[in-house]
């Protein structure tokens, strides 16, 4: 994580600052963490996720695309996650009926 805060905090202008919104996952939070300083992290709070409705769409592709299969080798894998990550794109509608909370 911190390597990637780091390449996200070197595309930024100079003068910008940077918030980002992440859940509670350990590598969010960890004592190690470094935050570059033109970047801050907002940590959700557990528990709500009309704040955080990415979650119902992993639910989505995970449900619909990578459960209970067997594959047999690293390929298929990449391939099958490949699959389930590009295919929500093609269903726009979708994505806002997961992701939209009233």
């Amino acid at each position: 994580m911190t390597v990637f805060l780091d390449r996200v905090a070197e595309t930024r202008p100079g003068d910008a600052h940077a918030v980002m919104v992440v859940d509670g996952a350990g590598w969010h939070k960890s004592r190690t963490l470094e935050t570059p300083d033109n970047i801050t992290l907002v940590v959700l709070l557990p528990c709500c996720p009309e704040l955080n409705p990415v979650e119902r769409l992993w639910l989505y592709i995970r449900e619909r695309f990578l459960s209970r299969r067997i594959l047999d080798d690293t390929h298929a894998i990449v391939e099958a996650c490949c699959t389930a990550w590009n295919s929500p794109a093609a269903e726009p509608g979708r994505i806002k009926s997961l992701c939209a909370y009233p």
